[in-house]
């Protein structure tokens, strides 16, 4: 079978519990440093971890548009300018650390005054206390089975592999039309002005052909990714996304059937202004998990929810001993190879 091809022979997903980021950014620091410090990334994050409710990376992104409309018509939305993303910013580092100033300065920004950066609303979140709520999001470029990017890309620079299903670029055809940005409404594609290249998310492919795992799945001190192919029956991501179907992806609106799913984030019950428990709602808010994760969000938190019951009763449950990750090799699939024992070239 070709490399290319409409179709790969299997999919590999990721499976990211929101339960358990806790937001560290180690993950998107993982894929910073091994990937986006070549002339023109500065500003790249090909993974971001926003808080909810907030306006995200590119600011405002959801509004953005792309994917398909509910006719199957591809749609091209608006074109992220660096800006959005977040120009990368300049620290004084040097007067700070070598200066010699003590207590005389701080770190500060210097240069052009930054407007907003990958986790600009960090912490903020929604809500009034007291019941105030917010949870962290990771997102990376979702390796779609229906990547409007790939259509979108009159180059044919993008394309899906064959082999696990990851779309990959040629950077050889790109030409920087940036077609496919407008049509990403995950808007996780960005632009190298220096190459003249758009970029993303690779998936890490040269540490799963040598059997390790993504960098933001390995490096995640919460363990809250998993890593797996969804026709991998045994595995936790087929279990979690197919059998037990308690995780989603984000916005299945958009059309593009990404295949990063989440676990949805549960919280606490309301409190009342007596500080009496209202039993009868959460504090996220049934309709805003819907809006970010589609209406079976309400089955796949009831499930949950009806297992965490059953651990506390003292039973068995297979999907909460999942999550647990007791051991935590499982959660990276097949790919448990460890990279230090490899020689890279």
């Amino acid at each position: 079978m070709s490399e290319r091809t409409g179709k790969p022979a299997r999919q590999l997903a990721w499976v990211i519990d929101l339960n358990r980021c806790i937001g560290c950014q180690t993950c998107s620091v993982a894929c910073k440093v091994l990937w986006t410090q070549g002339a023109g990334s500065d500003h790249m994050w090909w993974c971001t971890v926003n808080t909810q409710p907030g306006r995200g990376t590119p600011r405002d992104y959801e509004q953005m548009g792309g994917g398909y409309d509910p006719h199957g018509k591809l749609l091209l939305g608006k074109r992220p300018t660096q800006e959005e993303f977040g120009l990368a910013w300049d620290f004084n580092f040097e007067e700070v650390y070598s200066a010699g100033k003590g207590q005389e300065v701080f770190l500060h920004p210097t240069g052009r005054a930054p407007t907003w950066g990958m986790n600009w609303d960090e912490d903020i979140g929604g809500g009034e206390y007291p019941n105030a709520y917010l949870f962290y999001l990771p997102r990376i470029c979702n390796h779609c089975s229906r990547p409007a990017c790939v259509e979108a890309c009159s180059r044919g620079a993008v394309y899906k592999r064959s082999v696990d299903g990851l779309v990959l670029r040629d950077e050889g055809k790109c030409e920087g039309v940036q077609t496919c940005m407008q049509a990403c409404p995950y808007k996780k594609i960005y632009f190298n002005a220096e190459r003249n290249v758009a970029q993303h998310c690779i998936g890490c492919f040269p540490r799963l052909e040598k059997g390790v795992a993504p960098a933001c799945v390995r490096q995640c001190a919460g363990r809250a990714m998993f890593v797996g192919f969804l026709d991998d029956e045994k595995g936790a991501v087929h279990k979690l996304v197919r059998q037990w179907q308690v995780a989603l992806p984000l916005h299945p609106e958009w059309g593009t059937e990404p295949n990063v799913f989440y676990i949805p984030p549960l919280s606490a019950f309301r409190l009342e202004a007596d500080g009496a428990v209202d039993e009868s709602e959460r504090r996220i808010p049934l309709d805003y998990v819907e809006s970010l994760f589609g209406s079976e969000v309400g089955a796949a938190i009831e499930t949950l929810e009806t297992e965490i019951a059953k651990r506390r009763r003292g039973e068995p449950s297979e999907i909460i001993q999942t999550l647990i990750a007791y051991h935590w090799k499982e959660m990276l699939g097949p790919f448990s190879r460890d990279p230090v024992e490899i020689t890279w070239k």
